[in-house]
């Protein structure tokens, strides 16, 4: 039987939408699923999100909508990111899953059967932002460190325990293993756990949105209590119950270190269930040195990215750009996407695969066997090495091994120029064979490259699945990213979004212009796109490529008038050159966006200022 792989990344809370940060870690989990799957292993690879507890209802209160409907609304948007970045997960659990409420249900009674649950009061700080009370010592003046923006709420409610201090010598002990990766989070854990332990509060009465507690009727179920026990639950599945005690991998973000290395290892422990092999703690996205979040106003939507500047694009720079087995933080830069995207994938892997191609194509390939090119390129020992990095989790370093091997294939045509003297019989063999090895690397490459940007490696082995090579077209586009017409010394330092951050004494340089709307198109596989054909005033249409589909119909934005920014350089989005950018307003919660319109009827190319 085929070894088994079981992968699960945290599931979300779906308070907010998600964002760039919650996409990285699915992308690496995404790439150990698949390069598991690629090494011959069965594997089980679940996502989900995490519906219950207190801030959740307060954000459907908020939206005015019923607990249910609002989840299952934001849900879909999770689903929607992760079928974007091109996430293959085996299965999307929610917590709301009536399996799962099953699950949790069955735990607790085990729990409850070890002796390990009893009745009791607790009066404490309590941080919605965490869901976890909080002490005294662990606030920073007077606020929860992670939530530093929300106020802390003192409560004091009847709630049913878990003994998790009868549990402090079998943590510690499971801490001399590799159970918590990496040892920087271990440690940290280690210490916390090593000062004391006190007993969790496992139920609520103060609010109602939860699994229904089932000691006691009053009572729901701590949103962690319940919300960890998805791993488990996605393995009680009829044929998926083998998964559980094979190879497991938790994928996480540091904040969640606690809770999979102290909760829930001792719930598995009083429940009688076999513990997984290891938790991947990793560190944070930042965006200028601050965790990304809705709170900060500092989120990137993946949906975003994507359309932007592709799904391979956006994955390869969050594998090749950050070390995610060391645990240690990543700031996040489009300008730094954009160079890798131009340096590596379009200069280096699609001119290979450009020029390989087209000369292919001209003058053929044939077998050879030559021990040089086999000594200095072996495919084998390099997929050794990739799979030796990747069972430690340094898919950056794998990455990073993999194009080094790209590196030395492009040396290689250029040493060997195989384009030369090809109207000599015997030099045109040589070059056919020169050709040959090395359209065989490409297609092993392509292989090793499909978990970690599946689509690009897929039109890759399209190219070179026979002997009959055509010449490829662009694999990769370069971009760029659009900047007011300005002095070098004087453009901005920061890009978010691909919209550029304009200081106050930028602005009088930006040309404004009124502009008319002569037709508005869908853009194929964009969710959030038109294309705009404008009357700027000019003898010439101008078109403008803008995210605004979710909020005006392409019919009703026919003859409006906007206000746009006409000399910023063109870019390409979606093969189409975008050349401009237009004016628009939007709630906080950017629910609603509106754009920005004159009021009198004014002429196109109209200078606003």
């Amino acid at each position: 039987m085929a070894e088994k792989f079981y992968i699960t990344t945290a599931i979300d809370y779906v308070n907010a939408e998600p964002h760039i940060g919650h996409a990285y870690q699915k992308i690496v989990a995404d790439v150990l699923a698949r390069w598991n799957k690629l090494q011959g292993k069965e594997v089980l690879f679940v996502t989900g999100t995490d519906e219950h507890g207190k801030k959740v209802q307060e954000a459907a209160i908020a939206a005015g909508k019923d607990p249910k409907k609002f989840v299952d609304e934001v849900s879909k948007k999770f689903i929607k990111a992760w079928k974007a970045l091109d996430i293959n997960y085996d299965r999307f659990i929610r917590t709301t899953d009536k399996d799962h409420a099953k699950v949790v249900k069955e735990f607790i009674e085990k729990c409850n059967d070890a002796s390990d649950i009893y009745k009791g009061e607790y009066s404490g700080n309590y941080c919605t932002g965490c869901e976890l009370y909080v002490t005294e010592k662990d606030l920073v003046d007077g606020k929860c460190p992670v939530h530093p923006n929300r106020e802390i709420e003192k409560i004091s409610e009847e709630t049913y325990f878990f003994k998790l201090s009868k549990y402090k010598k079998f943590l510690l002990d499971l801490y001399k293993t590799d159970f918590t990766k990496p040892k920087i989070r271990r440690n940290e854990v280690k210490k916390r756990v090593e000062e004391g332990l006190k007993d969790l509060s496992i139920s609520r009465t103060s609010f109602d949105w939860g699994i229904p507690f089932p000691l006691d009727k009053k009572h729901v179920t701590y949103v962690w209590f319940d919300a960890l026990i998805n791993y488990y639950t996605a393995t009680r599945e009829k044929g998926r119950e083998d998964f559980w005690g094979q190879p497991t991998v938790h994928i996480l973000g540091k904040d969640n270190t606690w809770f999979h290395n102290v909760y829930w290892p001792a719930m598995l422990k009083s429940a009688k269930i076999e513990l997984p092999k290891t938790t991947l703690n990793h560190g944070f996205l930042t965006f200028n040195g601050q965790k990304i979040s809705k709170s900060l106003g500092n989120s990137i939507s993946p949906i975003t990215l994507v359309e932007k500047y592709g799904v391979d694009a956006v994955r390869y720079f969050c594998l090749r750009q950050f070390s995610f087995a060391s645990g240690s933080d990543g700031d996040f830069s489009e300008t730094a996407l954009v160079q890798r995207h131009n340096d590596e994938l379009a200069n280096k892997l699609g001119n290979l695969v450009s020029r390989t191609s087209a000369l292919a194509e001209k003058y053929g390939i044939k077998k050879f066997e030559d021990q040089e090119f086999e000594k200095t390129h072996s495919t084998i020992i390099l997929e050794k090495e990739v799979g030796k990095l990747m069972d430690k989790f340094k898919v950056d370093q794998a990455l990073n091994k993999i194009f080094a091997s790209i590196d030395s294939l492009n040396e290689w045509v250029q040493n060997k120029k195989p384009w030369e003297n090809n109207d000599r019989t015997d030099r045109l063999e040589i070059n056919q064979g020169v050709l040959y090895n090395v359209v065989q690397s490409i297609r092993e490459i392509a292989r090793l490259l499909s978990p970690f940007i599946p689509e690009s490696a897929e039109k890759i082995s399209k190219i070179f699945k026979t002997d009959k090579i055509k010449k490829a077209p662009v694999l990769f586009e370069k971009i760029e990213i659009s900047k007011p017409n300005l002095n070098k010394q004087d453009e901005p330092k920061e890009i978010m979004e691909g919209i550029t951050t304009i200081q106050y004494e930028d602005f009088t340089k930006l040309d404004l212009r009124v502009a008319e709307i002569k037709k508005a198109e869908e853009i194929e596989g964009a969710d959030k796109l038109y294309k705009l054909t404008l009357n700027d005033g000019t003898k010439e249409p101008r078109t403008i490529c803008a995210g605004i589909k979710e909020f005006y119909n392409a019919k009703d934005l026919k003859g409006k008038k906007i206000i746009i920014i006409a000399n910023l350089a063109p870019r390409k989005l979606r093969g189409i050159e975008s050349c401009g950018m237009l004016l628009a307003a939007s709630t906080k919660d950017h629910k609603t966006v509106s754009l920005i319109s004159p009021d009198q009827d004014i002429a196109p190319g109209s200078i606003v200022g």
